[in-house]
């Protein structure tokens, strides 16, 4: 069974600076942020939700790139 792709979500926390970085499948990836231009965040340290463009979190979503397979 081939493996399936993963894709990064890499952002920092606007008020704090926090890193987040998470590896989805396709298939999860849409079944947490959906089918949007914008993904919403919640930062893990002070709580702060806030929205950062889904090219800027996840550069490999965009089906012209290169995707980065993780094993």
């Amino acid at each position: 069974m081939p493996k399936k792709k993963r894709y990064k979500i890499k952002s920092s926390c606007p008020q704090c600076g926090c890193s987040f970085a998470s590896h989805l499948t396709d298939e999860e990836l849409k079944k947490r942020y959906g089918d949007v231009p914008n993904i919403e965040l919640e930062c893990d340290e002070c709580m702060l939700k806030y929205h950062k463009p889904r090219q800027k979190v996840c550069p490999e979503w965009d089906k012209a790139c290169k995707l980065e397979e993780k094993s």
